[in-house]
């Protein structure tokens, strides 16, 4: 007998009390839950997006296209002496986002080591979908965000938001635009553990610094 078998045969075992259902997954379960809460206007949804991005410990910007080169470019000379040098970025990023930027652009390649990922002072990319409600920003792995794994390993993180565009109120609402066949990451804040003894530490799985940039349309 195989492992497989052996697992599916004790499935089957744990499933043997339970009652035939012909309905389907998607009846089995109610999903009368509000998709909103609250009525907020457009406007007050954005500042609900930064004041629990805030809370999570993001440092939140507000930019329009304009200013945004600029932004990024303080940004990134903010980050130690002399600034960040190296910013990984990913291949459909708008490449004017750093025109003003005294950084070397680092395209991302499939075959980045995660050492040679380590070595990079920023990453900066889009996002696919921010949800006012929770302060969390979903990346989906489309051109202007790459692969999962650059937001994760780089200790600072910019994420460039269009608002309203890409904010919406509710996790419903934000399951709703999303394509769950894609590589989804789910980011509230910057990367932080309270595991041993309840001491925050922060950077253990991801960036320890998450700078947030939400852009109006100017």
């Amino acid at each position: 007998m195989s492992s497989r078998d052996l697992i599916l045969g004790r499935v089957r075992q744990a499933l043997v009390d339970v009652p035939g259902d012909e309905a389907t997954y998607e009846q089995a379960v109610s999903r009368d839950y509000l998709r909103v809460h609250g009525s907020l206007s457009t406007a007050e949804t954005v500042d609900l997006l930064a004041e629990n991005l805030a809370d999570y410990r993001a440092i939140v910007h507000r930019s329009d296209p304009g200013g945004l080169p600029a932004l990024l470019a303080r940004l990134l000379g903010a980050r130690g002496e002399p600034g960040a040098r190296r910013v990984l970025v990913p291949p459909g990023l708008p490449a004017h986002w750093l025109d003003a930027a005294d950084a070397t652009p680092v395209p991302d390649e499939a075959g980045h080591t995660a050492h040679e990922l380590d070595e990079v002072d920023s990453v900066v990319t889009g996002c696919a979908v921010a949800i006012a409600e929770t302060g969390t920003l979903v990346l989906d792995g489309s051109p202007d965000q790459g692969r999962r794994r650059i937001t994760l390993i780089p200790d600072h993180h910019i994420c460039v938001v269009r608002v309203p565009d890409q904010v919406v109120s509710s996790v419903p609402e934000a399951l709703e635009r999303l394509d769950p066949a894609r590589p989804l990451t789910w980011i509230s804040g910057p990367s932080a553990t309270s595991d041993i003894e309840l001491d925050r530490v922060e950077g253990v799985h991801g960036p320890r610094t998450l700078e947030v940039v939400l852009l109006s349309e100017g």
